[in-house]
This record gives structure tokens, C-alpha cells and sequence, in this order.
């Protein structure tokens, strides 16, 4: 299998491309509009066919390289059956899989940073957009953020996982790479040992400034992408 990581530090995302490497299948996970040349090179450098363009989430920090991307390679972009996204090629819910070579991605819907929040499960590995963070977890204060179903979606879908799963999240803004379920079981300050009402008064008391990218990534990357 081939992995590589890639990091935009405007926004601090991470994009991930993911390979099969007897068939050369790639997909790519939240890539930044930015980077569109990286993600190109790295295919072309490894000789990988990209079939697929997954979204965790509608972006409200930069916007998605799903269109450009689509142009340059014929891949589908996925998003989630609730993200209202016409653009979309794939509308996935939780349970669903995407084929990846002689491999599956499997689909969690991990709502409550968004409602359409998606995770997704390959191999040892999970990747969890603005669900689970390192240390952290995606703020509930916008785009029908809610706390109360993120702590769900986290000890229901993402922390039943195996402790050594690896968890690979959407963003970091202290230059950490990779965390694991147990680690973020036992660490994690906003969920180690706390309750749900605990959590959601944690979440509603962030203060947090409103991302300033807001109105204009979320409404373009509501159409995969395409700036106004």
C-alpha cells in the first residue's frame, strides 16, 4: 500500500492520498484547492491513477481541490448524502465502502462538528476529518455544529475502533502527525474520563473566533469546490 501525508499550512490541513500498490488506484482525502499541484505530482511521481476525491466535511478554512482535481483525472468526488452537494459524483452514508484496489474504505458518518461529517476506516488507519482531533476534537458553534451528537459520534463509532488504530485527523495546529484511539481514550482533555454533559459544556464555552474563510469556502465547497 502506499500513504503520504500532506500538510497546507494557511489552514493547517492535512491531506491524505491513499494507493493500492499492485493497481495503482489512488484516492485522495480533503485536499486544499492550493495544493492541487502537489497532489498531481505526487500521483504522477508514483505512477497512481486517482479514482476517487473523498471530503470529510463541507470546509469552512479553505477551499476543496475537488473540482480541479476532477477536471485533471476523471475521479469521482464523494461526499456525504447530507452535505447537499449536487456536485458530488458519490452521496455515501455510514456503512457504505469504496473500493480501492484489491482493498475497501469503509465509511463512518461521524456528525457534530457538521452534520454531514464523515470518517473514514483503511487498513490500521482512520481518518477523521474535524471529528476527532490530536488532543482535541472539531469545534459545534457553526454550519449546525452540536455537541451533544459529536461526543456520540466519537465514543459510539470512533472509540469502539481497536486502541491501535491510528488516527490521522483533518487538522493540527501544533505540527503532531498521527495520535491512536488509545491515546486520544486516555488523553484527550476535552474526553478523557468526561461525561456527555461535560463535554458539551466544554464545547459551548471555546469562545472561539469565526473562521475567517467562512462565507466563502463553505458556499464553494458546497459546489466541490468552484470559487465565485
Amino acid at each position: 500500500m502506499f500513504f503520504r501525508q500532506l500538510f497546507h499550512p494557511e489552514s493547517s490541513t492535512y491531506t491524505y492520498i491513499l494507493a493500492d500498490s499492485t493497481w495503482r488506484d489512488a484516492v485522495v482525502i480533503d485536499a486544499v484547492s492550493d495544493a492541487t499541484n502537489a497532489v498531481l505530482a505526487t500521483l504522477r511521481e508514483q505512477d497512481l491513477h486517482l479514482t476517487h476525491i473523498l471530503e470529510t466535511h463541507l470546509h469552512a478554512d479553505h477551499i476543496s481541490a475537488a473540482k480541479k482535481l476532477r477536471e485533471v483525472t476523471d475521479a469521482q468526488v464523494v461526499l456525504s448524502a447530507l452535505a447537499g452537494a449536487d456536485c458530488a459524483d458519490l452521496q455515501v452514508s455510514d456503512g457504505d465502502f469504496l473500493v480501492l484496489g484489491d482493498d475497501v474504505i469503509r465509511v463512518l458518518a461521524t456528525p457534530g462538528h457538521t452534520p454531514e461529517s464523515l470518517s473514514f476506516r483503511w487498513h490500521d488507519r482512520v481518518f477523521t476529518g474535524d471529528a476527532l482531533l490530536i488532543g482535541g476534537c472539531g469545534r459545534t458553534d457553526f454550519q449546525g455544529g452540536d455537541a451533544g451528537t459529536l461526543y456520540d459520534s466519537i465514543t459510539e463509532k470512533l472509540f469502539v475502533l481497536p486502541e491501535e488504530t491510528l488516527v490521522y485527523p483533518g487538522h493540527d495546529y501544533q505540527g503532531r502527525r498521527v495520535s491512536c484511539i488509545a491515546e486520544e481514550k486516555q488523553l484527550n482533555p476535552r474526553l478523557a474520563g468526561k461525561s456527555r454533559q461535560e463535554f458539551i459544556e466544554i464545547m459551548h464555552n471555546l469562545d472561539l473566533p469565526k473562521p475567517k474563510l467562512i462565507d466563502v469556502a463553505v458556499p464553494a465547497n458546497r459546489l466541490c469546490g468552484t470559487e465565485h
